[in-house]
């Protein structure tokens, strides 16, 4: 093997998916990830910390993503305009082409309970970090929370939807739909 191989990353990421869909996630190693990927596990953890990450590690940039476009949302939007404006500004994470890495990815993760948690536990942090950009709006503190939560509830059902194989509808499209059940939902 070559000291430098291009797109190590991304190779760890389709041998993982690879793996885990033929023997599942728990039997996966990371030398057996390494060995399909046709690399060291050394190089494996210059890239993730454990096998865990390779499902998880671009949650910071779509949390960084999503708070960047609340941040930029124009300031007489409100609490909730603004969640919208950020559900959106995930769209460039779920593109065409992350759709089936994204599906098999929602699978490993509904089949193993540990992986289950750890999504959750990112979908708390989401949410927080979503809050505290509404805050720093201006939005009192259990106003920012509510939305935020609500934002990411729009989110679980809309990426749920997306992920599914018969899905034909854009991330976006799935977003604006499940934004406007929400309102239709709380309107009294």
């Amino acid at each position: 093997m070559g000291r430098w191989e291009p797109d190590a990353a991304g190779r760890f990421r389709v041998a993982a998916m690879e793996l885990f869909a033929e023997i599942g996630y728990e039997q996966t190693t990371v030398a057996a990830i390494a060995q399909r990927a046709g690399l060291t596990p050394r190089t494996f953890f210059r890239h993730f910390a454990d096998k865990r990450e390779v499902l998880f590690n671009g949650s910071e940039l779509l949390q960084q993503s999503m708070t960047a476009a609340l941040a930029a949302a124009p300031a007489q939007a409100s609490a909730m305009e603004a969640v919208a404006i950020a559900l959106r500004g995930a769209a460039d994470f779920f593109d065409e082409e992350r759709r089936r890495y994204a599906h098999q990815r929602a699978t490993v993760i509904a089949a193993t309970s540990e992986l289950h948690e750890r999504e959750l536990i990112k979908l708390a942090r989401l949410s927080e970090a979503l809050a505290a950009a509404l805050r720093a709006r201006g939005v009192e503190k259990s106003d920012a929370s509510l939305a935020a939560e609500a934002g990411i509830a729009v989110f679980r059902i809309a990426f749920a939807q997306w992920v599914q194989a018969s899905e034909r509808r854009s991330y976006s499209e799935i977003v604006d739909a499940s934004l406007a059940s929400l309102k239709a939902l709380v309107a009294v």
